[in-house]
């Protein structure tokens, strides 16, 4: 029996925790000097609601090894001799060095052989990783075995899609997502800054004016990328704006051929801290890994238009 489980910013719905037997591993969040448990002392709905009430910019910590520990010990007493631990990205947090050192203490502990636990980096955030969680419990109940459920999740975790689109440009800049020079310049053209992963950290890979346009960039992106094949759901998450991510269900179903399950889901406090009001985000499967062009690339565009708006504006005062 494979028991799979996941740190918080997996950002699944308990409904699919509990359906699918997902163990999870809060991180911890500080507000205002006082600390809580990710899905346990604080919901997101509460989060967002009090965000602009908050004295200092939230902050997060991964969870201990004897948080790992204790979900692991749990399954071996269920009888469970097989673990898939599905982790953030490492670049991003320690939650997964913590998954590894509760490893090593779970199996000089009980001194185990035929028992299995394998951790993965994930190289994903959020639903990203909850896209892992889900496609391997359907591995799980396709009957497939735990040794071919390690090797699609390690083969194909880099083609895990992923874009966001934020509202405030801040809370990624103080988070350490962002650079201010590109937040200062997404602001002066007002333009809404499109994030990837590439490498295992966030990137931004695109830009839009307007959540229409953030929309459709989503639709077409999804269209030319999309693994038909392996990609027999989508995510779309979201922070505190559910319609705006109904809005991208429904252009889903609109736009595309895809006929796959769509989870709408939003996204957990832990994330929530980084990305802000705002957040939209969708995760699929894409046919290869294909690297997006780097904001950064698109920088002297950018210089050009800024030069060239300046130029305009002073040529009017003269």
């Amino acid at each position: 029996m494979i028991k799979l489980i996941a740190d918080s910013t997996c950002d699944l719905s308990e409904e699919i925790c509990v359906q699918l037997d997902i163990g999870i591993a809060p991180l911890s969040i500080t507000i205002d000097g006082k600390t809580y448990k990710d899905r346990i002392d604080i919901d997101a709905d509460t989060f967002f609601s009090k965000i602009a009430e908050y004295k200092m910019p939230p902050t997060t910590a991964m969870p201990s090894p004897a948080v790992f520990l204790r979900l692991f010990d749990e399954a071996y007493a269920q009888g469970k001799k097989e673990i898939l631990c599905i982790c953030m990205s490492r670049k991003t947090s320690g939650s997964y060095q913590s998954a590894l050192i509760a490893k090593d203490y779970f199996l000089d502990a009980h001194e185990v052989k035929d028992y299995k636990i394998h951790i993965v980096d994930s190289t994903s955030m959020s639903h990203g990783s909850g896209w892992l969680v889900i496609k391997s419990a359907r591995l799980i109940n396709a009957g497939k075995s735990f040794e071919e459920i390690v090797d699609f999740v390690e083969t194909y975790k880099r083609n895990v899609k992923h874009f966001l689109s934020v509202d405030d440009l801040d809370n990624l800049v103080r988070s350490g997502r962002l650079r201010s020079t590109s937040a200062f310049i997404g602001k002066m053209l007002k333009v809404k800054p499109i994030m990837s992963m590439r490498d295992g950290e966030g990137a931004i890979v695109g830009k839009e004016r307007g959540r229409k346009k953030v929309l459709q960039h989503y639709i077409d992106a999804f269209k030319e990328r999309v693994n038909w094949e392996l990609t027999d759901f989508v995510i779309v998450g979201y922070t505190s704006d559910r319609i705006y991510a109904e809005n991208l269900v429904h252009l889903i179903k609109s736009e595309t051929a895809f006929q796959g399950d769509i989870f709408l889901l939003q996204m957990g406090v832990a994330v929530g801290t980084h990305v802000g009001l705002g957040g939209l985000s969708f995760y699929f499967l894409e046919k290869a890994h294909i690297h997006d062009g780097l904001f950064v690339n698109n920088f002297k565009h950018l210089k050009d238009h800024v030069e060239e708006s300046t130029h305009k504006l002073l040529n009017k005062k003269k």
